[in-house]
This record gives structure tokens, sequence and C-alpha cells, in this order.
């Protein structure tokens, strides 16, 4: 694989993951929108759900074919320079390319024909075991233990797990649509770091004192003059890292941003209302006949209502006395 080959995988995954996530997400927004039925979807959405499934099955079905015919030529390569681990590699990413094939395949043939309804639990066991084949496949690669490209493929693993992770989440609930929205995510992430990877095998942007050596087409290792380059190139690989998931967030809010926009979902749609307009209803209230008063004070202010009231007919029925105790005659 060269660097022609890590472009066009990692623009793939990109694609089908920008397209994933930004149909997920839509279709998420629409239904917690207020005026969406949350208890069916119409005709038309209906059509939109099947017209975007089949674009990203036929995307997957194109990407795994590129993916077997440049691991049939690396596998050709591998064996004419009578190297077993690069033969044995090409293999492992063959039979991940056709477990994407199948699932694309079968996808594929449960939309375009109602007849042959397949459930959509097997399709997502398919899209997990993928991953999770994908998976061991990175985390046991170490052709050489010492090379750098090894915490590359580490790295690797970070948006391979959340694509996993996502599909058992969607293999629980199949209508979760932030279970595909993260896996979208997930498979933009995998795609930004396959590109990185390619840029740093296969041009000058690999770390000082370090360079690739290749034993076949499929199979190779970067190698540093000292251990000081090895720690370099480590702690560059990192760093790449953070700067695109660091991108990737960005990316996302600004995405998400606008299509909250387009589809309507602003400030009249919030589920809590601001302080300020309480504060305000307050205020009015305090005006009318807004009171502090409890409803004890009130039975303690009707109390002293009465005990006053016996007081005064109390005073207008004793006659008023003279000095000395004795009354005033007329």
């Amino acid at each position: 694989m060269g660097l022609f080959s890590y472009t066009v995988a990692g623009g793939g995954f990109i694609l089908i993951g920008a397209w994933e996530s930004l149909i997920s997400s839509s279709a998420a927004l629409k239904n917690s929108s207020p005026s969406s039925t949350s208890q069916s979807l119409t005709e038309k959405q209906a059509q939109d759900s099947v017209f975007s499934s089949l674009i990203t099955y036929v995307s997957i079905l194109i990407l795994s074919i590129l993916f077997i015919l440049n691991s049939l030529l690396s596998l050709f390569d591998a064996l004419n320079s009578k190297d077993q681990i690069g033969s044995v590699l090409q293999l492992q990413v063959i039979a991940i390319s056709l477990l994407f094939l199948l699932y694309s395949v079968l996808g594929l043939m449960t939309h375009l024909k109602k007849s042959y309804l397949l459930p959509s639990k097997i399709l997502n066991m398919l899209c997990l075991f993928a991953f999770a084949e994908e998976f061991l496949l990175f985390y046991l690669q170490k052709k050489d233990p010492s090379g750098v490209e090894n915490r590359y493929y580490d790295l690797l693993l970070v948006p391979i797990t959340i694509c996993a992770f996502c599909s058992i989440l969607e293999l629980k609930n199949p209508k979760l649509k932030y279970a595909k929205l993260g896996r979208g995510i997930g498979l933009i992430l995998q795609g930004m770091w396959i590109l990185q990877m390619g840029f740093s095998f296969f041009s000058d942007l690999i770390a000082q004192g370090c360079s690739l050596h290749e034993k076949s087409r499929g199979n190779y290792t970067v190698k540093c003059k000292g251990h000081p380059e090895y720690h370099r190139g480590r702690a560059i690989a990192t760093l790449q890292f953070n700067c695109h998931l660091a991108l990737l967030v960005t990316v996302i809010a600004f995405v998400y941003s606008i299509v909250c926009k387009k589809n309507g979902i602003g400030r009249e749609h919030m589920r809590y209302r601001p302080i300020g307009v309480e504060m305000q209803h307050l205020e009015m209230d305090s005006q009318g006949h807004f009171t502090l008063d409890s409803d004890e004070d009130d039975d303690e202010n009707g109390i002293k209502e009465e005990r006053n009231e016996e007081m005064q007919k109390a005073t207008v029925a004793v006659p008023e006395s003279g000095t000395n105790g004795y009354h005033n005659h007329p």
C-alpha cells in the first residue's frame, strides 16, 4: 500500500461517515421537533430514509471491492518477494473486506427487494463482526515491536472501538438514530487517521531521523536511528491524533449548528425556559395581587382581628368609673 491507497481508503471512510452522520442527525432532529410525528414517519421521510440507506450500502460496496483489489495486489507482491508475514496480513484484510462486502450486498437486497426481508439485527451483527475483526487486526499487528507505526495502529483502535460500540447500541435498539451518528463520527475519525498514516509513512512528514523500510507492498516498518528518535516519533503521532480529534470536534459543532438551523430547531423549541422570562413573570405578579404571606399568616391575622373586636365590645359594655372606684352620677 502506498500514499495513493491510503488516500483513497481514508477519503472513502470520511465520505461514508459524513453521509451517515448527516442523515442520522437530520432524522434525529426532525423526530425531536414538536412538529414531527413520533408514531410513524410520513411517506416522504420513508423514501428519503431508503434512498440514504441505498447510498450508504453502495458506498460501502465500492470501498470494499477497492480494498479487496488492493489486498490482492499486495498479496501477489508478497508471494513474489517470499514475504510470508505480508501474505498473512493481506489475507486478514481480505477477510475483513469480505465481511463489509457481505454487509453491503445483503443491505441492498433488503431495500431493493421487498420479498427478501432480512432482519436488521443480522446486518448489525455482520457490521459488528467486521469492526471486531478490524480491531484485532491492528491490535495484534506487531511486525516490528520497536516500529513507530505501532503507535499509529494503537491510536487507530480508538475510532474502531467507537464504531464497534455504536454497532452494539444499534444491535440492541435498531431505531436508535444517535447510534448511527456516533458510528459515522467514528468512521470520519478513522478516515482522517488513515490519511495521516499515509502522509506520515510515505512522505517527508515523518519524524526526523526515522525512515520507512518495506519488505513487500503491504509489509513495512518505520525504523529510527536511536532511542530519542523513537520517543519523538511516538510523541509526534500522539500530537497528530489530538489535533485530528480537536479538528473533528470543531467541524461537528459547526455542522450541527447548521443542521439545527436548517431543520428549524431554535430557541422556541428548547425544552427549558430561560430564567429571565420567569423573573419577568414574577415581577408582573408582584405588581398585582402577588403576596408572600402564607396561609398560616392569614389565620394568625384573622385571630388577631377577632380578638380586637372582642376587646372593643368589652370596652363598650363596661361603664365608665369615677375616681376612687365610685360611679359618677348624672
